[in-house]
């Protein structure tokens, strides 16, 4: 799998979100910004990408991953 393949299948069932993937193989570094993290605690958040994922996890496409997740705010403030 490539990491533009798991961007995809974030952003396709995680709506309005913008996805930064690095990787490849089955080891993944994910970066998940949207507006549906407003208000989760970091769990949550960490939970509704693994749902994203949990099928290739499940059959060994994906290995590892790590995700980190912000709020557009969050992301913004980062950035400045």
């Amino acid at each position: 799998m490539h990491a533009e393949e798991v961007k995809e299948i974030i952003e396709s069932q995680l709506e309005n979100s913008q996805v930064i993937t690095a990787g490849e193989g089955c080891d993944f570094q994910v970066t998940v910004i949207s507006e549906q993290f407003n208000g989760l605690m970091p769990v949550k958040k960490q939970q509704l990408v693994y749902q994203c994922l949990n099928e290739y996890i499940a059959n060994g496409t994906i290995h590892a991953v790590t995700i980190k997740t912000y709020t557009p705010a969050q992301w913004q403030a980062l950035q400045g």
